[in-house]
């Protein structure tokens, strides 16, 4: 049964999939590479990050080449991203919900809970966590943090998150996930996974 829900932000919650490609086309821009579509973006997304990048350079990155980028990125998405909105049935999805829940997210803390709070959701979280240190790495351990941070069984947790990442830190910890595909990923890469997959949050907490 479950008691509470561990909500993924970026291409979950926060439907910033313009900002990421948006992003991703300008730090390239430099590289010679033709401009990514939203469907490209996801062939190749994948975390780490770097390995995501090295897809789209076809090569491995340079010593320090992964710093420069993802500063660069960045700079980027934060210029972007103001143009951005929830995804169309987030609020509703985090109002019928009546269990508790919280938010996970690989966004940088500092950067993650002013975007929270600027549409009126932090109330519905009994914690936000964000990154407080690299950006750009994998999501099990700091989704394990976060559980131990709540104090919560695993087993009565359901993570709503838009990657393979977050599939694979749900069972890192012990916990069940459903993956929705209006984020960063692609349908075939999440339906790989063998978890289930879903079009909207609503039909994401039909699983709970």
């Amino acid at each position: 049964m479950t008691k509470h829900i561990i909500w993924d932000w970026n291409g979950t919650l926060f439907h910033d999939i313009d900002a990421v490609v948006g992003a991703t086309n300008e730090l390239f821009s430099g590289y010679e590479l033709p401009p990514l579509t939203a469907d490209g973006f996801r062939a190749v997304y994948t975390r780490p990050i770097w390995l995501a990048y090295e897809r789209l350079l076809g090569r491995p990155l340079a010593e320090g080449e992964w710093e420069l980028l993802d500063t660069g990125f960045h700079d980027h998405y934060f210029r972007l991203v103001a143009a951005c909105r929830l995804a169309a049935d987030a609020e509703h999805a985090l109002t019928s919900w009546t269990g508790s829940q919280s938010l996970c997210s690989m966004a940088p803390h500092s950067h993650l809970v002013p975007i929270v709070e600027s549409f009126g959701i932090t109330g519905h979280f009994t914690r936000i966590d964000g990154l407080l240190g690299v950006t750009g790495g994998e999501k099990a351990e700091h989704m394990a943090e976060h559980i131990e941070r709540l104090g919560v069984e695993p087993r009565e947790v359901l993570v709503i998150g838009d990657s393979v990442d977050d599939g694979l830190a749900a069972r890192h910890v012990g916990a069940r996930a459903v993956l929705y595909t209006g984020g960063m990923t692609s349908r075939a890469d999440l339906q790989a996974t063998g978890l289930p997959v879903v079009d909207t949050l609503a039909d994401a907490l039909g699983h709970a």
